[in-house]
Parts: structure tokens; C-alpha cells; sequence
């Protein structure tokens, strides 16, 4: 078993925690990283807590300051224990992670655990990352379907690498699609496509909403062309309506296995708030969603 001290040059990491999708999330990335034949990282953070810090606020003027202080004591022994219990916990999990892993034919991932926020360790692991795997809501959010997870929100805001969203068990790729609108996040996503040895052999569909049909035609004949003279099996639409509706229902009728899609830019950040086709798709969509910024 490798616990890595210095992180791997472009590498799938996928991110593991105790939620329902964490067996997703190790079988994805293990995909991936066996298709674009580059090493896999499986990362647990703790998130410390501010209990301690709290709890002495609470006590302040309440009880005299000697019995506050053994009191403090005590709490202090609570968290170090806390924090002993979940680094151990951390380290079943990786553990468990790294076998499942080895099962999908990745035999030696490096099993990393973090101190810190998740963002904040994805941040100073982003010059490495190739593709980051995470599930779409964490376990102390898995009952809140009507909202985003608190850190998976924060990490498409923070990061600038593809980030595949998982929603649901594993099931191998057999169809892509590709919501193509000629922005630069989507230009990335296609470029995605046409390095990676993971989607050469994958069908792709190539789906355009909103656009007039002049304007469908020229985007859409471009990007054809790249991907057919890489080998790539095209299947082209132009759809009128809805952006979000129109990508779903196409993802359902033609069995999309995973999306490709841009995330948000920087000048519409607020539409990530107010309901942008980011924030529809990975509310609606039942098979993951692979993001690009």
C-alpha cells in the first residue's frame, strides 16, 4: 500500500468519503484512470471542527473560570479522540477503496488523507489533477436532493479541471454526449475528447440547443469533423427549446451514459446561483455529468 508524501504528475483523483456514492466514485475514476493510463489517487479529507473554540464561547461567564478550564481540558481530550477515530475511519475507507479499485484493474492506487477543507486541499492538488471524481453530495448531505453539496458547489467554483459529478452507480460508458454550444468550456470538452484515449472508441453525440440552424450547422460541422478524423463515431442534433429540458430528455432517449458539458464562466457567475443549466443538469440528471470551465 503506497501513502503518498508528494502527489503523482496528472493523475485521476477521486475523492472518498462515507456517502452512498463513494463505491461510484472509486469505480469512475478507477475507469479513468486504467482509459487515459494515468495514475490513481483515492483522497480522504477531515474536516476539522471548531467544537473546542465553541464550546469555550458557551462556557464564558457561565461557571467560574476553574471549572471552565477543566471542563476545557476534557473537551480537548473529546476532539483528539474524535480526530483519532476519524483519521482510522478514513483509513478503512481508503483501504476499502483501494480493493474495489484493484477489482476494476487499477492495482496500486496512492491513498492520500488530508487535514483541511476539501476545496482547500483540491486547490493545492490542482497543478496534478487530470480529472477529479467526487459524488454529488457528500454524506452529511445525501438527504438534501433538492440542493447542491456544499462542497461540490465550492469546487466547480474553485477549480479549473474537469470534474466529473457522480449521481449514481456505476454503469461502463458506452455512450457520450456533448453539449456543444462554441464557448470555450465546451471547446475544452471537446478537446477532452480528442486527447483521451478513454473516449476513442466511445460514440459521441454531438448536441447543440438554442441555436438557429445556420449557427447549429457551423458549430456543429467543425467539431464533427475534428472528431471523426480522430476515429470517433458522430451522431449530430440540433434541438430547439429549453436548454436543460432538451439535454435531459435527449440524455434519457438515446441512453447517455455520461455528459459532457461547460460548468459556468466567470462573467455569469451569478446564474450559478439563480438556477444556471449547470445547476438543472446536476440536479436532474440521473448519469454523471463530466464539467469543464
Amino acid at each position: 500500500m503506497r501513502w503518498a508524501l508528494v502527489n503523482n504528475t496528472n493523475e485521476v483523483v477521486a475523492c472518498i468519503d462515507g456517502s452512498r456514492y463513494s463505491e461510484a466514485v472509486c469505480d469512475y475514476a478507477a475507469w479513468l484512470s486504467k482509459g487515459l493510463e494515468v495514475p490513481l489517487t483515492l483522497l480522504h479529507n477531515i474536516e476539522h471542527t471548531t467544537a473546542v473554540d465553541a464550546s469555550a464561547q458557551d462556557l464564558s461567564g457561565a461557571i467560574g473560570l476553574g471549572s471552565k478550564g477543566a471542563l476545557l481540558d476534557e473537551l480537548t481530550v473529546v476532539e483528539a479522540q474524535r480526530s483519532r477515530l476519524l483519521l482510522e475511519q478514513g483509513k478503512f475507507m481508503l483501504n476499502a477503496a483501494r480493493e474495489r479499485a484493484a477489482l476494476a484493474g487499477v492495482e496500486s492506487p496512492t491513498l492520500r488523507q488530508r487535514h483541511d477543507g476539501l476545496t482547500e486541499s483540491l486547490i493545492e492538488l490542482e497543478d496534478n489533477i487530470r480529472v477529479l471524481v467526487l459524488g454529488m453530495r457528500g454524506e452529511d448531505h445525501e438527504r438534501e436532493e433538492q440542493h447542491l453539496g456544499s462542497h461540490l458547489e465550492s469546487c466547480i467554483r474553485a477549480l479549473h479541471r474537469p470534474i466529473l459529478v457522480v449521481n449514481n452507480d456505476f454503469q461502463t460508458p458506452k455512450q457520450i454526449m456533448l453539449a456543444y454550444d462554441g464557448s470555450e468550456a465546451s471547446g475544452k470538452a471537446l478537446q477532452l475528447l480528442l486527447q483521451s484515449q478513454r473516449f476513442a472508441l466511445l460514440p459521441i453525440h454531438l448536441v447543440t440547443v438554442g441555436e438557429s440552424a445556420a449557427d447549429a450547422a457551423v458549430l456543429q460541422t467543425r467539431a464533427m469533423e475534428k472528431l471523426i478524423s480522430s476515429g470517433h463515431q458522430v451522431k449530430a442534433a440540433t434541438l430547439d427549446g429549453d436548454p436543460g429540458e432538451k439535454l435531459l430528455a435527449y440524455q434519457v432517449e438515446n441512453d447517455i451514459d455520461i455528459t459532457l458539458m461547460g460548468a459556468f464562466s466567470h462573467t455569469r457567475l451569478r446564474e450559478w446561483v439563480l438556477g444556471s443549466l449547470t445547476v438543472k443538469m446536476l440536479l436532474s440528471s440521473n448519469r454523471p455529468l463530466l464539467l469543464l470551465r
